[in-house]
């Protein structure tokens, strides 16, 4: 980036950090544009050139981090099953998260903490999370050469997201600790699924034998 847009970014970050800091200490209702520009020593209509509202200050980080997922999913080989190319796009993500520098992680954490701990934003989160399952599906089905209405791509999408909100849904303050977890439930995934399970059956193939214990 030029000058001109590591300004932008320190300032926008800087936003957020204030935003967040005010969020955990006098609660999000209470915390206004006003207080979190003073707090970055800006005017509140320069807040507005980088945010709609207080809440997008922390949903711009959720969305953000699902156009990442989408991105690490995308650039998966062709050849893996589709559940595989998410356990592997969710893997990659944790690991971008883990390498960044520690203001970001912090920020991350933190962030996560203020959703979990306010309702209000819950639901704008939730939302975001549905948009970003469309978009899912239509990768998974583009994958498969199926169409985003069939229900085989939006099956394994559904499983997905359950091992992910799995792990995700629990405030952590440890990065390790989330990215064990996620291991752990990626891991009895795979393990509980047959081979195939997300893919096709072609006319005339033989059926993947049920798995047994």
């Amino acid at each position: 980036m030029g000058l001109r847009e590591r300004k932008k970014q320190r300032t926008r970050d800087a936003l957020i950090d204030a935003a967040l800091d005010l969020f955990l200490s006098r609660g999000y209702e209470a915390t206004t544009i006003d207080q979190i520009a003073a707090e970055v020593e800006v005017s509140p209509r320069t807040f507005f050139r980088y945010f709609a509202s207080k809440e997008d200050v922390v949903l711009s980080l959720t969305a953000g981090e699902q156009e990442i997922l989408l991105a690490e999913l995308a650039a998966r080989p062709e050849t893996e099953p589709p559940f595989t190319a998410l356990c592997q796009a969710v893997r990659s993500f944790l690991g971008i998260l883990r390498e960044a520098d520690d203001a970001a992680a912090r920020r991350y954490l933190r962030c996560r903490k203020v959703v979990h701990s306010t309702p209000a934003l819950l639901g704008g989160t939730m939302r975001l999370v549905k948009e970003n399952e469309r978009k899912l599906v239509a990768e998974v089905a583009r994958r498969l050469g199926a169409d985003p209405g069939e229900p085989l791509p939006r099956f394994i999408v559904s499983v997905f997201l359950g091992v992910v909100l799995a792990c995700f849904g629990e405030h952590t303050l440890d990065l390790a600790a989330l990215a064990r977890r996620l291991e752990d439930l990626l891991t009895l995934a795979e393990r509980s699924l047959r081979p195939g399970w997300d893919l096709p059956v072609r006319p005339g193939a033989a059926q993947p034998a049920p798995a047994t214990s």
